[in-house]
């Protein structure tokens, strides 16, 4: 199946693929986005409650000094520059010491309570750098330790650049995921509908088949959604086909109906005799040439795009070599291709072009007569063509007379019997099929007649 830019499938995947790498990406932001919330409240909700287990643990002697061993339940405090620290410092003049864990290997010095200043339950936040260069997310208390209002400074440090790297890591492999989730997807989507066009495409097949001639009507069983495409088209080519049976009937009538009257008028004019007698059988007699061609052409013309003729070429040159060498009395060569040719037209005109150019090499030839037959080289966008080759070694046809030979009724020499018509039907017929005629010197030394008409499919 064709699935360029321009094919319904290409459409169809494309819009499909857009629209599930956007629902992707919305898809990955979103869970992203709740990923880091829920992350970020529960780091928060973890110093907070670290800072309250410190607080806890922390008071002070009469003598003032900070007393107490906090035990936090993280290994992580106990690591020298973890990231994860803590700190109780006084800040009343009656309190002394300081305590730290044992993480904090130095002091890490907090900003002015005017440059962050607490908020109504005493407690501020604020990020700084940690001691391995690392980001922490500080959260800080003032407490009073006792009844002499006595206050310390307590500090909880969580390292913020570790949890960024957990969330960057949860990205990494939720896009991996989503990715190979989504390449799946798009390659099952695209299978599937692929598979679900499948239909049109033998439908392509059947029409194919009978613009070739070698079926009548689209057969098989389609789906429900095509199948009444299907039967319109087998009731358009049922027209068709009734169509040029009965202008083809009409045809023939009309010759029938004309024939007698230009007979009686041919005969009636000889019999007259004299002048006007010759005139009136002279008239009657172009009457009657004009009429069988334009009927011809009329034939020809409501058959050319038929999808119903094909003729293979083979067999009737076979046939039509064995009468005309019984005819003549003479041998002729002829050289066919391996491959079928098929002829997209009417038997009947196939045999009159060939059947004339026989007819005039066997006139002319003194004893050598050719016939061959080749499929012509083609592009992709090109129709397909073949060629009909019928050579003589007569005396041929000068290049200055070819033009003057293909006109109606003209004779180069009237010492042969004939009337003239013979190449000029030939080109007609060629010319009504879209083909071509060309006459030129023979290598047998007389003349060379090449017809190239269109293939079948």
């Amino acid at each position: 199946m064709n699935v360029g830019p321009r094919s319904l499938a290409f459409r169809v995947i494309a819009f499909s693929t857009g629209w599930a790498i956007l629902a992707l990406i919305v898809i990955s932001t979103v869970i992203s986005a709740l990923y880091r919330q829920a992350s970020e409240r529960g780091f928060d909700s973890l110093l907070s409650a670290h800072l309250f287990n410190l607080i806890g643990s922390v008071g002070v002697s009469p003598g003032g000094e900070l007393t107490g061993a906090p035990n936090l339940g993280d290994l992580r405090f106990s690591e020298p520059n973890s990231g994860w620290y803590w700190a109780v410092e006084p800040v009343s003049p009656g309190v002394k010491g300081e305590l730290r864990s044992a993480s904090m290997t130095r002091p890490i010095p907090s900003p002015p309570v005017a440059a962050v200043p607490f908020s109504d339950e005493f407690q501020r936040g604020y990020m700084t750098a940690g001691l391995a260069g690392e980001d922490l997310a500080v959260i800080e208390s003032e407490f009073v330790l006792d009844s002499q209002n006595r206050v310390a400074r307590f500090r909880v440090m969580g390292n913020r650049t570790e949890l960024e790297e957990e969330i960057a890591s949860f990205e990494r492999r939720l896009y991996t995921y989503l990715s190979i989730f989504g390449v799946g997807m798009i390659a099952i989507n695209a299978m599937a509908i692929l598979l679900g066009l499948r239909p049109l495409g033998r439908v392509r097949d059947a029409l194919a088949m009978v613009r070739e001639g070698a079926a009548q009507r689209l057969d098989g069983r389609f789906p429900a959604e095509i199948e009444p495409l299907a039967n319109e088209t087998n009731a358009l080519i049922e027209n068709n086909r009734r169509i040029v049976e009965r202008s083809r009937t009409q045809v023939g009538n009309l010759a029938h109906s004309l024939k007698t009257p230009l007979a009686v008028l041919i005969n009636e004019g000889r019999a007259l005799g004299g002048t006007k007698g010759d005139l009136i059988s002279d008239q009657a007699t172009a009457m009657q040439q004009q009429v069988e061609h334009y009927l011809r052409r009329a034939r020809v013309a409501a058959q050319r795009d038929s999808v119903v003729y094909r003729t293979p070429v083979t067999p009737l040159l076979e046939r039509l070599v064995r009468v005309v060498e019984k005819l003549g009395r003479m041998k002729i060569a002829l050289a066919l291709p391996e491959r079928e040719i098929v002829f997209a037209g009417e038997r009947e005109d196939l045999e009159e072009i060939v059947g004339n150019l026989l007819e005039n090499a066997m006139k002319w030839a003194r004893g050598k007569v050719a016939v061959s037959a080749a499929e012509l080289p083609s592009g992709d966008d090109q129709p397909r063509r073949f060629a009909i080759v019928i050579e003589d070694d007569g005396p041929g046809i000068p290049e200055d007379k070819a033009r003057e030979a293909l006109k109606r009724g003209k004779r180069l020499d009237e010492t042969k019997p004939g009337t003239g018509l013979g190449l000029a039907i030939v080109a007609e017929l060629v010319n009504e099929y879209g083909g071509s005629l060309a006459l030129e010197r023979s290598g047998l030394g007389g003349l060379k007649a090449t017809v190239e008409l269109r293939c079948a499919g």
